[in-house]
């Protein structure tokens, strides 16, 4: 039995979180060939092949109920924009991870990261009664450390090699959770960013 119940559809103003499917592939594959999308991650999503890889392993997870990747998608026009999942999921501490979000540049800067984290979060604290949900990004992505950060993410550390990327160079990540005491500030601190972005 998977702690999160399939299909799981979280819907916002602006996108949807459409649970991943091989339909979507192609699309998605295409959506990623802009390096620099990919300077901090452990793979470069601008390759094809790994990309599409790394997305059938996510729907492979998904039934052995480690992961649950989704697209993300705009409500006005269907269109594909990128793609997030929860990773690590442990029912049995119930806790899991926000990770694995890319968007296309075109919608970087935008209120876009925003809404799907509030629609994540909402989904881990208020269907799921998650007791930790973690964040984590390349020590060196300051950009996605501020965005952590202003959604509420409380730093934790960073974990020295804590990956190898498919270039063969390792990774330190810095770490972030939120947990149930601090969710109502933090979902308070997410509509108005909403609200004001």
């Amino acid at each position: 039995m998977n702690w999160i119940k399939h299909p799981a559809l979280l819907k916002g103003q602006h996108v949807s979180l459409v649970p991943l499917n091989e339909s979507h592939i192609a699309e998605l594959v295409e959506l990623a060939q802009d390096k620099s999308i990919w300077k901090h991650y452990a793979i470069d999503g601008s390759d094809k092949d790994k990309l599409k890889t790394s997305l059938e392993q996510g729907i492979a997870d998904r039934e052995g109920g480690t992961q649950y990747p989704f697209v993300i998608q705009l409500n006005e026009n269907g269109q594909l924009i990128g793609s997030t999942r929860f990773l690590d999921i442990q029912e049995n501490h119930q806790k899991l991870e926000i990770g694995w979000t890319w968007l296309h540049p075109d919608y970087w800067g935008t209120n876009i990261n925003t809404e799907c984290k509030y629609l994540l979060l909402t989904f881990c604290f208020e269907e799921l009664q998650a007791k930790r949900v973690q964040l984590r990004t390349d020590e060196n992505n300051l950009r996605s450390r501020k965005a952590i950060e202003k959604i509420g993410g409380q730093f934790e550390g960073i974990l020295r090699n804590d990956m190898v990327r498919d270039n063969g160079t390792t990774r330190n990540s810095a770490y972030f959770s939120i947990i149930p005491e601090e969710w109502q500030q933090t979902k308070a601190q997410l509509q108005e960013l909403l609200a004001s972005e």
